[in-house]
Protein backbone atom coordinates (compact mmCIF):
# COMPACT_ATOMS: atom_id res chain seq x y z
CA UNK A 1 0.00 0.00 0.00
CA UNK A 2 1.60 3.27 -0.78
CA UNK A 3 -1.00 5.52 0.78
CA UNK A 4 -3.53 4.87 3.50
CA UNK A 5 -6.27 7.35 5.00
CA UNK A 6 -8.36 5.84 8.11
CA UNK A 7 -10.87 7.68 9.53
CA UNK A 8 -10.16 11.34 8.43
CA UNK A 9 -12.14 14.12 9.91
CA UNK A 10 -11.84 17.77 8.66
CA UNK A 11 -13.67 20.72 9.92
CA UNK A 12 -14.24 24.15 8.78
CA UNK A 13 -14.86 25.62 12.12
CA UNK A 14 -18.53 24.11 13.24
CA UNK A 15 -19.11 22.71 10.02
CA UNK A 16 -18.17 19.00 8.97
CA UNK A 17 -16.22 18.48 5.63
CA UNK A 18 -15.47 15.05 6.11
CA UNK A 19 -16.36 13.03 8.73
CA UNK A 20 -14.62 9.28 9.23
CA UNK A 21 -13.07 8.65 5.66
CA UNK A 22 -10.86 5.89 4.94
CA UNK A 23 -8.96 5.61 1.51
CA UNK A 24 -6.29 3.17 -0.02
CA UNK A 25 -4.34 3.86 -2.41
CA UNK A 26 -1.81 1.44 -4.51
CA UNK A 27 1.51 1.59 -6.40
CA UNK A 28 0.48 2.23 -10.07
CA UNK A 29 -2.78 2.89 -9.94
CA UNK A 30 -5.42 5.73 -10.92
CA UNK A 31 -7.77 6.24 -7.83
CA UNK A 32 -10.43 8.86 -8.69
CA UNK A 33 -13.03 10.71 -6.22
CA UNK A 34 -16.07 11.32 -7.06
CA UNK A 35 -19.47 13.24 -5.86
CA UNK A 36 -22.01 16.50 -5.89
CA UNK A 37 -19.97 19.77 -5.03
CA UNK A 38 -19.41 20.32 -1.40
CA UNK A 39 -19.12 16.71 -0.99
CA UNK A 40 -15.59 17.10 0.40
CA UNK A 41 -13.83 16.18 -2.72
CA UNK A 42 -11.43 18.97 -2.55
CA UNK A 43 -10.50 18.65 1.12
CA UNK A 44 -9.83 15.45 1.02
CA UNK A 45 -6.92 16.52 -1.12
CA UNK A 46 -6.00 19.52 0.71
CA UNK A 47 -5.73 17.57 3.91
CA UNK A 48 -3.38 14.77 2.27
CA UNK A 49 -1.23 17.66 0.37
CA UNK A 50 -0.93 18.91 4.34
CA UNK A 51 -2.64 22.69 3.31
CA UNK A 52 -5.88 21.59 5.99
CA UNK A 53 -5.43 19.73 9.50
CA UNK A 54 -7.52 16.79 10.31
CA UNK A 55 -9.29 16.62 13.90
CA UNK A 56 -9.68 13.10 13.39
CA UNK A 57 -7.99 10.44 11.63
CA UNK A 58 -4.34 9.74 9.93
CA UNK A 59 -3.07 9.84 6.80
CA UNK A 60 0.45 7.31 5.91
CA UNK A 61 2.67 7.61 3.30
CA UNK A 62 5.00 4.46 2.51
CA UNK A 63 4.10 3.50 6.31
CA UNK A 64 5.19 7.20 7.79
CA UNK A 65 2.55 9.39 9.53
CA UNK A 66 2.50 12.32 7.29
CA UNK A 67 -1.15 13.50 9.04
CA UNK A 68 0.40 17.10 10.26
CA UNK A 69 3.33 17.48 8.48
CA UNK A 70 3.68 20.68 6.31
CA UNK A 71 3.06 21.31 3.01
CA UNK A 72 6.34 21.65 1.96
CA UNK A 73 7.87 18.31 3.79
CA UNK A 74 4.61 16.42 2.24
CA UNK A 75 6.41 17.61 -1.36
CA UNK A 76 9.50 16.58 -0.54
CA UNK A 77 8.28 13.10 0.20
CA UNK A 78 6.44 12.45 -3.05
CA UNK A 79 3.21 14.02 -3.19
CA UNK A 80 2.16 16.96 -5.19
CA UNK A 81 -0.94 18.72 -6.28
CA UNK A 82 -2.39 19.91 -9.08
CA UNK A 83 -4.79 22.04 -7.44
CA UNK A 84 -8.05 23.25 -8.69
CA UNK A 85 -8.34 25.69 -11.49
CA UNK A 86 -4.74 25.10 -12.12
CA UNK A 87 -2.86 28.01 -9.70
CA UNK A 88 0.14 28.73 -12.38
CA UNK A 89 1.89 32.02 -12.25
CA UNK A 90 0.36 33.91 -14.92
CA UNK A 91 3.65 36.66 -14.89
CA UNK A 92 6.48 33.93 -14.90
CA UNK A 93 7.76 32.42 -18.05
CA UNK A 94 6.50 28.90 -18.95
CA UNK A 95 10.52 27.71 -17.84
CA UNK A 96 9.99 29.37 -14.07
CA UNK A 97 6.59 28.20 -13.58
CA UNK A 98 8.19 24.82 -14.29
CA UNK A 99 11.70 25.46 -12.45
CA UNK A 100 9.59 26.54 -9.31
CA UNK A 101 7.86 23.17 -9.48
CA UNK A 102 11.31 21.72 -8.63
CA UNK A 103 12.39 23.78 -5.95
CA UNK A 104 12.45 21.11 -3.26
CA UNK A 105 14.24 18.76 -5.72
CA UNK A 106 18.07 18.17 -4.95
CA UNK A 107 20.72 17.80 -7.71
CA UNK A 108 21.17 19.32 -10.89
CA UNK A 109 21.22 15.97 -12.79
CA UNK A 110 17.92 14.86 -11.31
CA UNK A 111 16.43 18.36 -12.06
CA UNK A 112 17.80 18.10 -15.64
CA UNK A 113 15.85 14.58 -16.07
CA UNK A 114 12.86 15.38 -14.63
CA UNK A 115 12.63 18.65 -17.04
CA UNK A 116 13.33 16.52 -20.31
CA UNK A 117 10.61 14.22 -19.09
CA UNK A 118 8.28 16.92 -18.80
CA UNK A 119 8.88 18.30 -22.03
CA UNK A 120 8.78 15.02 -23.55
CA UNK A 121 5.50 14.48 -22.25
CA UNK A 122 4.10 18.06 -22.95
CA UNK A 123 6.29 19.01 -26.38
CA UNK A 124 3.94 22.24 -26.50
CA UNK A 125 5.42 23.45 -23.35
CA UNK A 126 9.13 22.90 -24.45
CA UNK A 127 7.99 25.25 -27.87
CA UNK A 128 6.75 28.10 -25.24
CA UNK A 129 9.74 27.66 -22.65
CA UNK A 130 9.67 31.32 -23.17
CA UNK A 131 6.29 32.45 -23.68
CA UNK A 132 4.38 33.71 -19.74
CA UNK A 133 2.09 31.57 -18.77
CA UNK A 134 -1.12 33.65 -18.57
CA UNK A 135 -0.95 33.65 -22.26
CA UNK A 136 -1.17 30.08 -22.59
CA UNK A 137 -4.69 28.74 -23.47
CA UNK A 138 -6.47 26.73 -20.75
CA UNK A 139 -5.33 23.10 -22.44
CA UNK A 140 -1.82 24.47 -22.34
CA UNK A 141 -2.07 26.13 -18.74
CA UNK A 142 -3.13 22.41 -17.71
CA UNK A 143 -0.08 20.87 -19.11
CA UNK A 144 2.04 23.42 -17.46
CA UNK A 145 0.23 22.93 -14.10
CA UNK A 146 0.46 18.86 -14.36
CA UNK A 147 4.42 19.30 -15.86
CA UNK A 148 5.39 21.94 -12.99
CA UNK A 149 3.75 19.43 -10.42
CA UNK A 150 5.87 16.28 -12.14
CA UNK A 151 8.88 18.76 -12.03
CA UNK A 152 9.04 17.48 -8.13
CA UNK A 153 9.83 14.16 -9.19
CA UNK A 154 6.48 13.38 -7.07
CA UNK A 155 4.90 9.47 -6.49
CA UNK A 156 1.76 10.25 -5.95
CA UNK A 157 -0.41 13.02 -7.97
CA UNK A 158 -3.40 14.56 -6.36
CA UNK A 159 -5.32 15.63 -9.34
CA UNK A 160 -7.81 18.49 -8.35
CA UNK A 161 -10.87 18.86 -10.88
CA UNK A 162 -8.17 18.84 -14.06
CA UNK A 163 -11.41 19.16 -16.60
CA UNK A 164 -12.25 22.67 -15.06
CA UNK A 165 -13.02 25.21 -18.13
CA UNK A 166 -11.80 22.78 -20.72
CA UNK A 167 -13.48 22.06 -23.88
CA UNK A 168 -14.52 18.65 -24.28
CA UNK A 169 -11.82 17.99 -27.04
CA UNK A 170 -9.17 19.60 -24.30
CA UNK A 171 -10.31 17.33 -21.67
CA UNK A 172 -9.97 13.89 -23.48
CA UNK A 173 -6.70 15.19 -24.30
CA UNK A 174 -5.95 16.10 -20.55
CA UNK A 175 -6.76 12.62 -19.59
CA UNK A 176 -5.10 11.04 -22.24
CA UNK A 177 -2.14 13.04 -20.73
CA UNK A 178 -2.92 11.42 -16.82
CA UNK A 179 -3.44 7.52 -18.42
CA UNK A 180 0.57 8.77 -19.90
CA UNK A 181 1.78 9.82 -16.84
CA UNK A 182 0.63 7.04 -14.85
CA UNK A 183 1.41 4.24 -17.22
CA UNK A 184 4.63 5.30 -18.77
CA UNK A 185 6.19 7.15 -15.57
CA UNK A 186 4.30 4.78 -12.94
CA UNK A 187 2.91 7.58 -10.83
CA UNK A 188 0.22 6.66 -8.98
CA UNK A 189 -2.92 9.22 -9.25
CA UNK A 190 -5.73 10.29 -7.63
CA UNK A 191 -8.26 11.85 -9.02
CA UNK A 192 -11.21 14.45 -8.23
CA UNK A 193 -12.89 15.51 -11.19
CA UNK A 194 -16.95 16.62 -11.29
CA UNK A 195 -16.94 14.36 -14.85
CA UNK A 196 -17.74 11.04 -13.34
CA UNK A 197 -17.95 9.22 -16.03
CA UNK A 198 -14.68 10.42 -18.05
CA UNK A 199 -13.51 9.74 -14.14
CA UNK A 200 -14.22 6.45 -13.95
CA UNK A 201 -13.55 5.13 -17.03
CA UNK A 202 -9.58 6.24 -16.46
CA UNK A 203 -9.41 5.32 -13.14
CA UNK A 204 -8.66 1.76 -11.54
CA UNK A 205 -10.95 1.94 -8.15
CA UNK A 206 -13.39 4.65 -7.02
CA UNK A 207 -14.79 6.09 -4.49
CA UNK A 208 -18.43 8.37 -4.19
CA UNK A 209 -18.44 11.31 -1.14
CA UNK A 210 -21.60 12.34 -0.15
CA UNK A 211 -21.66 14.98 2.67
CA UNK A 212 -18.01 14.25 3.76
CA UNK A 213 -18.85 10.76 4.33
CA UNK A 214 -17.56 7.63 1.78
CA UNK A 215 -21.06 5.92 0.71
CA UNK A 216 -19.53 3.78 -2.40
CA UNK A 217 -15.99 1.88 -3.16
CA UNK A 218 -14.90 -0.58 -5.75
CA UNK A 219 -13.51 -1.08 -8.93
CA UNK A 220 -14.63 1.97 -11.22
CA UNK A 221 -16.35 -0.53 -13.28
CA UNK A 222 -18.51 -1.34 -10.96
CA UNK A 223 -18.98 1.75 -9.32
CA UNK A 224 -20.27 3.07 -12.91
CA UNK A 225 -22.51 0.45 -13.03
CA UNK A 226 -24.20 1.13 -9.55
CA UNK A 227 -27.69 2.12 -10.48
CA UNK A 228 -27.67 4.80 -7.89
CA UNK A 229 -23.98 6.22 -9.07
CA UNK A 230 -25.93 6.19 -12.66
CA UNK A 231 -28.96 8.34 -11.60
CA UNK A 232 -26.77 10.74 -9.69
CA UNK A 233 -23.65 11.30 -11.57
CA UNK A 234 -23.89 9.92 -15.14
CA UNK A 235 -27.60 10.73 -16.69
CA UNK A 236 -30.12 7.59 -17.09
CA UNK A 237 -28.96 5.57 -19.61
CA UNK A 238 -30.59 5.07 -22.65
CA UNK A 239 -31.10 9.45 -22.71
Amino acid sequence: MLMSISGLSVSYGPITALEDVSIDVDRGEIVSIIGANGAGKSTLLKSVAGILKPRAGAIFFKEREITRERPDRIVKQGICMVPEGRRIFPDLTVKENLELGAHAVKGRVLKRSLRSMVLDTFPRMGERLKQHAGTLSGGEQQMLALGRALMGNPEILLLDEPSMGLSPLITQETFSFIRTINAEKHISIVLVEQNAAMALDYSNRAYVLETGRVVLAGASRDVKGNPAVVEAYLGVEGE
